[in-house]
């Protein structure tokens, strides 16, 4: 969550310029924008993780490792699909991590009831 507020303010001390990074509907701008975002909100979905009942299965270790694979590979990607837009096909990575991450943790909850 550090790095999402901290590449956030590092993306603040440019944002009033139109042309900055490409311009507000930029390829590049919009990533950036998604990662920074990635950062602090799965850091977030890390911690209810941890107090949710799911935390108490078994297949705890696995789902949190999902969350922590998706949570650094999120916004890594989206840093790099900016940087070289063919690098976009990296996204299943993440994206399969999340859900099979909150997947699991949806049937982590659902087995506690």
């Amino acid at each position: 969550m550090i790095v999402g507020f901290a590449s956030g303010a590092t993306l603040g001390l440019g944002f009033a310029g139109e042309s900055f990074l490409g311009g507000y509907p930029s390829w590049r701008r919009r990533l950036l924008r998604l990662g920074h975002v990635a950062c602090v909100m799965l850091g977030v979905l890390q911690m209810l993780f941890a107090v949710s009942p799911a935390a108490a299965e078994p297949r705890a270790m696995l789902t949190a490792q999902l969350w922590l694979i998706g949570g650094i590979t999120m916004p890594a990607v989206c840093a790099l699909a900016a940087w070289r837009q063919p690098l976009r096909v990296l996204f299943p990575i993440p994206v399969v991590s999340l859900g099979a991450a909150a997947t699991l943790t949806l049937l982590g909850v659902l087995s506690r009831r």
